[in-house]
């Protein structure tokens, strides 16, 4: 696993104990609609340099972003870090493994 992630057990316990954190979808609209994890926040990769002030309040917080297989999250990942962003990791795997490992209700595409 590479430093900046964090797998998908991982998030899902921090999800169940209602831990305190951001957890983003990276994906494009059509992406998110088709399946996300209900508590997420969605943020596309593809509009995130210009909507990044939307993530402000947030700098310090822990940010969990997650895409469709772990790749632009990532990307995006390492990018809030060098924006000023403290706490970010990206989640290992993507909605896909999260699919597999975690809620197999979830649609795979």
């Amino acid at each position: 696993m590479h430093p900046l992630e964090i797998d998908c057990q991982t998030v899902k316990q921090k999800l169940d104990t209602n831990h305190h954190f951001v957890l983003l979808d990276c994906r494009e609209q059509d992406e998110y609609n088709l399946v996300h994890i209900p508590e997420c926040r969605l943020l596309p990769m593809s509009e995130i340099q210009q909507r990044v002030s939307e993530l402000d309040e947030h700098r310090e917080a822990e940010i969990v972003v997650y895409c469709h297989h772990g790749m632009r999250s990532l990307q995006v990942t390492a990018w809030l870090q060098q924006e000023g962003f403290t706490n970010v990791k990206s989640m290992q795997g993507g909605i896909d493994a999260w699919s597999c490992e975690i809620d197999d209700s979830k649609a795979r595409y």
